[in-house]
């Protein structure tokens, strides 16, 4: 696991790409294939064309990130953070409103969403603390080395 935070460490904008692509196939997830088979999901369609307009919205944006923001990209990825977690929030509190109507199937989904958007969640803060810690060394390693050169 730790060289997989060091290989997002040397390329963070690709937490952006993951982020995307997750996004997207949310999108199509809830709004091409949970629409169809409702009927085995038990939420709303309403609410699933709802869920699907916010993560195509965060796959418009993580990938509008990956493309356009290049060194100050901490506030943009802390963003799209907050933004997951809200969302899944979101979901939770739309899972237990409508829980009287959801199958089992529909409960897994969206509890495995949660999952995993949070499991993103954790990853692209730890990136963002491990690399404000790698950033403090680096500045307090060129501050001993110019006060030695004094």
């Amino acid at each position: 696991m730790q060289h997989y935070f060091h290989k997002l460490l040397l390329n963070p904008k690709r937490l952006f790409l993951i982020d995307g692509f997750g996004a997207l196939l949310t999108t199509f997830s809830l709004f091409a294939i949970l629409r169809t088979f409702n009927e085995y999901i038990g939420m709303p369609q309403t609410t699933l064309v709802f869920l699907s307009i916010i993560a195509l919205a965060f796959s418009f944006y993580s990938f509008c990130c990956f493309l356009l923001v290049n060194n100050n990209w901490h506030p943009f990825l802390r963003a799209i953070s907050i933004a997951n977690l809200l969302y899944c929030c979101l979901t939770l509190v739309l899972v237990i409103y409508n829980y009287p109507r959801l199958t089992f199937l529909g409960v897994t989904y969206f509890l495995l969403e949660i999952i995993i958007v949070c499991g993103l969640v954790f990853i692209e803060i730890n990136v963002l603390i491990l690399n404000n810690q790698r950033k403090y060394n680096f500045k307090t390693t060129l501050n001993i080395l110019r006060r030695r050169k004094l």
